[in-house]
């Protein structure tokens, strides 16, 4: 006759396992509303030379000089994460190393056929800890590489708010995705964020790099005030295809892809490994 034995008090059975595949550090209601506010009035000033087109005749732009003003809204989100318990002290060292990771990774591809080897780990880490820690991450990342590499300056807001939409998007994905599946997903996300990159950030550098015809002007690639949208759009759309999309925008892709394909599944079990030992101390410093 066998005996039939009950697991211990407090002890999940054996073929249990705890769902390590949703987010680690879910986002709070008031720090989604946070984030939506700053991604909206980001995406507001990265379109602005089709939004907010300068008076005929003025070669001196000033507005993308306003997204500074952004910035209090970025440290925002991350302290609605801190005291709404998004962001405990272990968290927040996680997010300092992966920030040091990041910021030590980005000078050796950066500025060499547009390799950046700084996506990769941020789309795993916004797997893995959630949408709001990849927001903070992306704009960590890119303002600590900035001070290494000394490249600080009126693009670095807009670098930022990119980046921490890369980590966000990824911490939106789908959840169910496992193994392979999961990998291809993110291969796939990490290649159509790398041209949004670079599409976003051709969008507001546009103006700088061609200048600003005269009013009526025909054929060019430059931003015609007072004409219509579509037709501002379609300068720029064509000025991306011939100047970054088939260079720039594609080495970020295909790095971000092998780099996903070959590190992502030894780095999703890492960080995710290292989310459960954080979560089990948690748990112990509870009950003590």
């Amino acid at each position: 006759m066998s005996i039939l034995r009950k697991p211990p008090v407090g002890r999940a059975p054996a073929h249990h396992t705890p769902a390590h595949h949703s987010p680690a550090l879910p986002l709070r209601p008031r720090s989604a509303i946070v984030l939506t506010i700053a991604s909206l009035a980001g995406l507001a000033m990265f379109a602005w030379p089709l939004l907010l087109q300068p008076e005929p005749g003025v070669s001196r732009v000033d507005q993308p000089f306003l997204f500074m003003a952004l910035l209090p809204i970025v440290v925002a989100v991350v302290v609605a994460e801190l005291t709404e318990g998004g962001l405990d002290s272990k968290s927040l060292a996680v997010l300092g190393v992966l920030t040091a990771v990041n910021a030590a990774l980005r000078p050796l591809g950066a500025g060499t056929a547009g390799v950046e080897l700084t996506f990769f780990l941020l789309i795993l880490a916004g797997r893995v800890f959630g949408a709001g820690f990849g927001f903070a991450l992306g704009c960590t990342s890119l303002f600590a590489s900035a001070l290494l590499t000394s490249g600080v300056g009126p693009w670095l807001p807009f670098q930022m708010l990119c980046a921490a939409w890369v980590g966000m998007g990824a911490g939106l994905l789908p959840c169910r995705p496992r193994g392979r599946a999961e990998i291809a997903m993110l291969v796939a996300y990490g290649v159509v964020a790398a041209y949004l990159y670079g599409f976003l950030m051709n969008l507001m550098s546009w103006p700088f790099q061609l200048g600003i015809a005269t009013p009526g002007a025909e054929g060019g690639l430059q931003m015609v005030p007072g004409d219509p949208l579509f037709e501002n759009l379609h300068r720029f759309v064509v000025f991306t295809l011939v100047t970054s999309t088939w260079g720039w925008d594609t080495g970020r892709a295909l790095t971000t892809a092998v780099c996903l394909l070959v590190l992502g599944p030894a780095l999703l079990t890492t960080l995710r490994r290292a989310v459960r030992r954080v979560h089990h101390a948690a748990s112990i410093g509870r009950t003590t």
